[in-house]
């Protein structure tokens, strides 16, 4: 889990993003509003904290929305996945663990939430029970969840030693992940999403 930014460090994130695990080891999952720009002068820092980048900066080189996203702006479909260029013969999986990705997660499940408010340099965590809205949005209740949160990854099943789980939704969704910060949202991980990952994986990642 890591933060993404425009240029220098110094000038300050502005998303949340996770690696999330594919045959390729090079891709991050975060809400599509994020990368509306596309991927262009974008890094990923994954352990960011106190203006340090522990495992590096990588470089963004391409990003997957749905269709009805990029045309409509579509809340049940506010997830993106993006390359992330090697560096130095490694890729991003071989450097961070990635979490696996969870399709159809139903309603009830316990997750950790954890992602980078605008206004500090370190990561916000918290644990609680995400519910289904409807057939295509997730919800959940964790305060201080404030802009530079979206993007922030839905875990379950979180093993205690290597803190990896399975991320079930990232905050966006219903008002790019909801207008107060007590109350967080993610676009349901369904088929859909399931499709866009499989071209994210298909095109290297």
């Amino acid at each position: 889990m890591g933060a993404l930014f425009h240029g220098p460090l110094e000038d300050g994130h502005f998303c949340t993003a996770s690696v999330v695990d594919s045959p390729g080891r090079s891709l991050i999952v975060t809400a599509a509003h994020c990368l509306d720009d596309s991927t262009d002068d974008v890094t990923f820092v994954p352990g960011y904290r106190d203006g340090k980048a522990p495992y590096g900066v990588w470089r963004l080189t391409a990003s997957f929305v749905d269709k009805r996203w990029s045309d409509n702006s579509d809340e049940d479909l506010d997830v993106a996945f993006a390359i992330v260029a090697p560096q130095g013969g490694k890729r991003i999986g071989d450097v961070v663990s990635g979490n696996k990705l969870g399709l159809n997660p139903g309603n009830g499940r316990k997750v950790r939430l954890t992602g980078y408010p605008d206004s500090q340099d370190e990561p916000l965590s918290c644990f609680n029970t995400a519910t289904r809205v409807g057939t295509t949005q997730l919800r959940i209740e964790c305060t201080e969840y404030s802009r530079g949160t979206s993007g922030s990854p839905w875990v379950t099943g979180v093993d205690r030693t290597t803190h990896i789980g399975t991320v079930i939704g990232v905050i966006g969704g219903h008002q790019q992940g909801g207008d107060t910060d007590e109350v967080s949202y993610s676009s349901y991980f369904g088929k859909d999403i399931g499709a866009l990952y499989r071209q994210a994986v298909a095109h290297g990642g």
